[in-house]
């Protein structure tokens, strides 16, 4: 049992024998939990910084409530690690993001205790608010709907949204805002600002304490004497603050804030509070990376800071000189390099200039460097706004989060014919991260859009070409997406040249097959067709470069010397390569089009070895698939099947 020397965490397999604990017991077994975090995820790593902050959150919850009876949601789910310890899964912890093992995020499927599926930021409220309207609905009021979100979160538009409903509903609900003034860099804009000046007013917070105390300390509590304190509080808080409290002004019962790792305090607060109806929010101040220091003193590289000793913190590195760079770090460098050359060059990013390596342009250049939070409608709109003035904006967001902002892509942008620059990160398969952030869709949405060029490069050379080339096109739109990772080549960082629009290119060419690869898998492509070459098998090989507006000269060519095409994307089967390729065959020829991607359906996580060897992407497996296709018998079986 790999919990067995802890005192308190080797008897809990579920909130139930939580609650068998008595209250001052809770302090220890929070640090035990925070124990086992900090060495499980020493060896594998996952999102640690938010789950150390969270522990005594998770704790005072399950001792309070009665879960899974009462439903609780975990915003995201970067804090939810004591979570998952404390419902059932704490032996299957060291397998938390590995390839079949349990989720790095809450999952309905993985267990009751996870009312609700999560991974992209702000939708907790949203979940929650549905499930008390359901049960009001129902007949059944009996439970309690509980949101965590964190104060990063909680900036984004879909959270503003359900608090705007929320009130309106009249539904039950309990909103408690973990604010650790951080969510993976450092949190931006006034909601920011409001929570900072409610949390830092001195004379708020003494008197606040002091009422609190006095009530708290005389049993029971009656439910008029709290409204009443949540009435003088109000008054207290417009007073002291100067100001309306943003969550009062929305119709919320506002109690705190409260320390949020003070576990015997929450206890106490979530008591009362869950007899209170309506719609409150708890507000807990937290330390993110608490009881680490290294984490608590950089919270941003130990949001996932990969392996590290357990002890000291140290992260365990090991550099290998003269590989390839990450492809966040080449776009990084590569819109620095543009930003110098023209000062209409800005950089855009909701949250995650750190991820996308936006931070580089931003040491140098400040002022042209916009982090919007974690808004992605907003962030397309606002770089729209930026191109319709003559600026040129890249727009950088992870794939996954770019579904978030389609409408805007359609009808702010490419409508408009706005020459915004989108590049999104972390396409393709992921890796631990799993479902909810595989770029696997983005392909198949954006080739539907009118207006939009449409790119994938096949290494880190064709990024900056690509983005040199963006910059350069400025008649539409431009998306380019690359992957999580590193890049095939050490010397990359040659001049820049622009590639014509829609133009492909041709890298070996044979007479069997033709095989037409779109973004970074055309690197197995080539070494599946180098092993095919050793067995006597002739294939093309061409990196199609652009989905839209495809090479159709080339294509043609293709199909007039080539019995059977191959196509190779990182994305989805229907939509994408392969589709737009059958489209054009089905009109210029006849020739059968096979597809190497993923066929529809969501890819859990895992390692990317493992991912690649499930999806058949390994250069053994590419030539095998490319093999059969190059033999007339294969649509034959395959009709046949």
């Amino acid at each position: 049992m790999r919990t067995s020397k802890y005192t308190f965490l080797s008897r809990i397999n579920t909130p139930e024998d939580l609650r068998k604990l008595k209250v001052s017991e809770l302090p220890m077994l929070c640090a035990e939990i925070r124990d086992y975090i900090i060495s499980e995820t020493a060896e594998n790593p996952g999102h640690l910084g938010s789950s150390l902050g969270a522990v005594e959150l998770a704790v005072a919850i399950h001792y309070v409530f009665d879960t899974p009876n009462d439903k609780l949601v975990w915003d995201v789910g970067h804090q939810a690690y004591a979570h998952k310890i404390l419902t059932g899964r704490k032996e299957q912890f060291h397998t938390n993001r590995k390839y079949q093992g349990i989720s790095g995020f809450p999952k309905m499927s993985e267990s009751e205790y996870d009312a609700f599926g999560t991974g992209h930021s702000s939708t907790s409220i949203s979940a929650v608010l549905g499930m008390a309207v359901a049960g009001k609905l129902s007949g059944d009021e009996k439970r309690n709907y509980i949101a965590v979100i964190g104060d990063g979160s909680i900036g984004g538009g879909m959270a503003f949204e359900a608090l705007n409903h929320a009130a309106e509903t009249q539904a039950n609900i309990l909103v408690i805002l973990n604010d650790n003034k951080i969510a993976i860099d450092k949190n931006v804009g006034a909601v920011s600002r409001q929570l900072l000046n409610i949390t830092s007013s001195p004379g708020y917070n003494r008197a606040k304490n002091r009422i609190w105390n006095f009530f708290s300390s005389r049993r029971p509590i009656h439910n008029k004497i709290l409204r009443a304190f949540s009435k003088l509080g109000n008054a207290i808080k417009g007073t002291l603050l100067r100001g309306s409290n943003l969550f009062q002004s929305m119709g919320f019962r506002y109690f705190g804030p409260v320390d949020g790792h003070n576990v015997e305090y929450l206890v106490k607060v979530l008591r009362d509070l869950r007899t209170i109806p309506g719609a409150r929010l708890l507000h807990a101040i937290t330390v993110k990376g608490k009881g680490l220091h290294l984490a608590e003193k950089n919270q941003t590289v130990y949001h996932a800071p990969g392996k590290f000793d357990p002890d000291t913190g140290e992260r365990i590195e090991t550099p290998v000189a003269g590989q390839p760079p990450k492809y966040q770090d080449v776009f990084g460098e590569t819109i620095l390099e543009l930003a110098r050359q023209d000062e209409r060059v800005v950089g855009i990013t909701p949250a995650m200039a750190t991820g996308c390596s936006l931070t580089i342009m931003a040491k140098e250049l400040p002022d042209r460097v916009f982090d919007v939070g974690i808004a992605e409608q907003h962030a397309v709109t606002f770089a729209a706004g930026l191109a319709a003035q003559g600026m040129i904006p890249f727009c950088n967001i992870y794939s996954s989060f770019f579904q978030r902002a389609y409408d805007q892509v359609i009808h702010d942008v490419a409508l408009q014919k706005l020459p915004v620059v989108f590049c999104l990160d972390r396409a393709g398969l992921v890796g631990e991260d799993g479902a909810t952030h595989h770029g696997l869709f983005d392909l198949a949405f954006l080739r539907a859009v009118p207006n939009l060029v449409i790119a994938s490069p096949m290494d880190e050379i064709s990024l900056r070409n690509l983005m040199f080339t963006a910059y350069r096109h400025r008649e539409l739109p431009f998306a380019i997406r690359y992957p999580r990772g590193r890049g095939v080549h050490a010397e990359w960082r040659l001049p820049m040249e622009e590639i014509p629009i829609g133009s492909a290119q041709l890298l070996r060419e044979g007479s069997q097959v033709a095989v037409l690869s779109l973004g970074p898998l055309g690197n197995n492509a080539a070494r599946a067709l180098d092993l095919l070459h050793e067995q006597g098998i002739d294939a093309t090989h061409v990196d199609m470069r652009f989905l839209a507006p495809l090479d159709t000269e080339m294509l043609s060519q293709i199909i007039e010397k080539h019995k059977v095409i191959v196509t190779i994307e990182d994305g989805i089967e229907q939509g994408g390569l392969f589709s737009a390729v059958s489209e054009f065959v089905s009109i210029r020829g006849s020739i059968p089009v096979v597809p190497i991607a993923i066929d529809r359906r969501f890819v859990e996580h895992g390692d990317i070895p493992s991912l690649y060897a499930e999806s058949g992407f390994t250069p053994e497996q590419m030539a095998d698939r490319i093999a059969k296709a190059a033999h007339a018998d294969f649509f034959t079986a395959t009709q046949n099947k």
